[in-house]
């Protein structure tokens, strides 16, 4: 998820009761902090459960020894300083985040009403906070990408930094959604992270700001003729910005064109649709939601839009913070064989999740996998790249982009 938002997929009008497609990756849940990110659908993946889901109870459960728990409780438990007697509603909301977490899951939660309301209004992108990216790796809090021109990236942040702490509240066991509630605040307040980066804790203050999720940016390198497109995250405009991009690119007579897809974290699902369909022809596999039997499964396809010159030698520059609509996007074109990927192992955030309300709370619940166009799960390892090449700290305090120039250099020589 992100602190901004990202990669949902909700009512295919696309985060209700139908399939819609939200903004921000979160294709899962990343989340955006000064906002939310999840799923891909949006480029997030997330979709809003179907009518039809029943409350029947499942008579095959033995729930004598959860009763026995709850009358215990409920009989025998003093207060004491510091501890509070829950209200009926507040053990229900309890007992539903604990049946949550037992899936092990980081993308399957359970939000109390406050934090549904809070959802929503991240969803809305009504947030403030330090514009990056955030998601579990390995169980653990890690930044998935800061975006472009935001607080986090200005106080150096980086994609694979592994977040310890929040004003120094430990996040071991912490969701995105529940970073997400540190991380956010006020514009021009404060918060300070301790992150670890190559196993070395280091802490970093970043000030909070409104955040604008920044687009795509689109140049004519004149030395080297490689004409550059870059995308900093899949919002709703995407498709029509790219669009313009590739007028520019054919006006300019360049037959090397660069899509650098690194730290973004992801987006509308549809808008990497829009944009695949540039380069496959009509019908052809983009992605496929993969809902394992539990219902069909959704291919999107390529809508063939054409318009990339003949000849055109494409190069897609990833790393790992390419996440969601990135990977959809970069996993279309390498399985048909219409990009070379340069760069490091992509995030893998490639799941869906739909939204279901809960008198009040909000289920977020994993129910389907994206797979590549040849079947390859992006959420079990990410994308490998073509081409190995990593950019490390170093690299960028110096001003140097090695990833770059091996694009370069594989346009000149062909390898």
């Amino acid at each position: 998820m992100t602190e901004g938002r990202k990669g949902f997929s909700i009512p295919k009008s696309a985060f209700g009761v139908t399939r819609l497609a939200v903004l921000f990756a979160l294709v899962a849940a990343l989340s955006f902090v000064g906002g939310v990110s999840v799923g891909a659908k949006g480029g997030n993946g997330f979709s809003l459960l179907p009518n039809g889901v029943t409350a029947a109870p499942d008579t095959s459960a033995d729930l004598s020894d959860f009763w026995k728990v709850w009358n215990t409780l409920g009989t025998r438990f003093v207060q004491t300083h510091g501890t509070t007697t829950p209200s009926t509603q507040e053990k229900l909301w309890g007992a539903i985040e604990g049946l949550t977490e037992s899936y092990g899951d980081p993308y399957t939660r359970f939000m109390p009403p406050a934090e549904a309301k809070q959802f929503a209004e991240d969803i809305a992108g009504n947030f403030s906070g330090v514009g990056m990216e955030i998601g579990v790796k390995d169980g653990i809090l890690t930044v998935i990408a800061p975006l472009k021109g935001t607080p986090a990236e200005r106080a150096g942040i980086m994609s694979g930094d592994q977040i310890a702490s929040i004003d120094e509240k430990s996040t071991e066991g912490l969701s995105t959604d529940q970073a997400v509630k540190y991380i956010r605040g006020d514009k021009g307040t404060t918060v300070t992270f301790t992150v670890l980066r190559a196993g070395k804790p280091l802490t970093i203050p970043v000030v909070r700001d409104i955040i604008q999720v920044p687009t795509i940016e689109s140049v004519l390198d004149p030395k080297s003729g490689v004409f550059v497109v870059s995308f900093y995250s899949f919002t709703a405009n995407s498709g029509t910005l790219f669009n313009k991009a590739l007028a520019d690119f054919r006006a300019s007579g360049s037959h090397l064109l660069l899509i650098d897809l690194r730290n973004n974290p992801g987006g509308y699902l549809e808008s990497a649709v829009s944009v695949a369909s540039h380069f496959l022809p009509e019908g052809e596999v983009i992605v496929t939601e993969d809902y394992e039997g539990h219902r069909d499964n959704i291919i999107h396809r390529s809508r063939g839009t054409g318009g990339i010159p003949e000849g055109t030698k494409v190069v897609i520059l990833m790393d790992q913070g390419s996440a969601s609509a990135s990977e959809i996007l970069a996993g279309a074109l390498q399985d048909n064989k219409k990009a070379t990927l340069i760069g490091t192992r992509s995030f893998g955030k490639g799941s869906v999740q739909e939204l279901l309300d809960v008198h009040g709370g909000s289920l977020k619940i994993t129910v389907a996998r994206w797979l590549t166009p040849s079947g390859r799960s992006i959420s079990t390892n990410g994308l490998t790249a073509d081409i190995e090449v990593a950019r490390t700290q170093a690299d960028v305090t110096a001003g140097k982009d090695p990833q770059l120039e091996r694009a370069k250099e594989f346009f000149l020589t062909g390898k």
